[in-house]
């Protein structure tokens, strides 16, 4: 188990057989469809598929528990803020207005305005699972060689490999200078107040952002004495080539992506509505 939080997990499982291509291009579609449509109807089968393919991957809750976490702050944030903002929201895009609570001057909470919160939060847990999938389950220098497989110019594609793999540094980077932190008496545990601990962080991460710079410098030097981007092709150590199961993940992929979009525009307006 990897202590380190969306960083590359290696299991058996069928998502992890999968090319890095193959994962990228269903979390493409999955994504894209999921921003298109406010068809309740499809984003309720999508969570649910979303979350039978997190239990596919044999993830472990644990294992992105903080990830979780983090999103559901920042979903309740964001549908405080839609409230906040635009309280008659789904009544102008429903046409009808059934009053639930009377509020004080515009904040009126009506069925309609629930209902399309409800289709924004369902967007969130729809791709999140994926996401997650996505990158646990993806060795970072199988992804790069995918991505450069598809058409993504090389350079770009072992960009966002150096990517993944400095997530973990990052947070191993993180952990060290917290544990030295702390040993010369800034408290950052949970018997300290939160204010406390807030502070103490912020002691962290001046120390980081310099660590990570030297580490960013020591990187493109030795790329660029390697002769990093000389070329305009280049071969990879790492990579998967497309098998039978790529191909029937892809043709499932590209048909829930083409049956989904025609259900949400089949009357003309990709946002079902059940008032009328």
């Amino acid at each position: 188990m990897s202590r380190f939080m969306l960083s590359y997990i290696e299991r058996d499982s069928f998502v992890h057989k999968l090319c890095g291509a193959t994962k990228f291009l269903f979390f493409l579609m999955w994504s894209v469809l999921a921003m298109m449509t406010f068809d309740t109807r499809i984003l309720a089968g999508m969570a649910v598929g979303g979350f039978l393919l997190f239990f596919v991957s044999r993830t472990k809750t644990v294992e992105v528990a903080f990830i979780f976490k983090l999103l559901l702050a920042f979903m309740a944030l964001n549908l405080a803020a839609i409230y906040a903002f635009a309280p008659e929201q789904g009544v102008l895009l429903y046409g009808t207005r059934h009053i639930l609570i009377e509020g004080i001057g515009r904040f009126t909470l009506t069925t309609e305005q629930l209902f399309y919160e409800l289709n924004v939060f369902l967007k969130y847990i729809i791709v999140a699972p994926v996401a997650i999938v996505l990158m646990v389950t993806t060795h970072p220098s199988e992804f790069a060689s995918s991505l450069n497989r598809i058409g993504m110019p090389y350079a770009v594609a072992y960009a966002i490999s150096l990517t993944l793999r400095y997530i973990p540094d990052v947070q191993r980077e993180y952990q060290d200078i917290s544990r030295s932190q702390q040993a010369r008496g800034i408290e950052l545990s949970k018997k300290t107040s939160a204010w406390k601990r807030l502070k103490g962080s912020s002691a962290i991460l001046m120390p980081l952002v310099f660590s990570s710079l030297e580490r960013i410098d020591v990187i493109s030097h030795a790329m660029e004495l390697r002769g990093f981007g000389k070329n305009k092709r280049r071969s990879w150590y790492s990579g998967k080539p497309f098998v039978q199961r790529d191909f029937i993940v892809l043709a499932t992929a590209a048909a829930i992506f083409g049956l989904g979009l025609y259900i949400t525009f089949a009357d003309g307006n990709r946002f079902w509505n059940p008032f009328l």
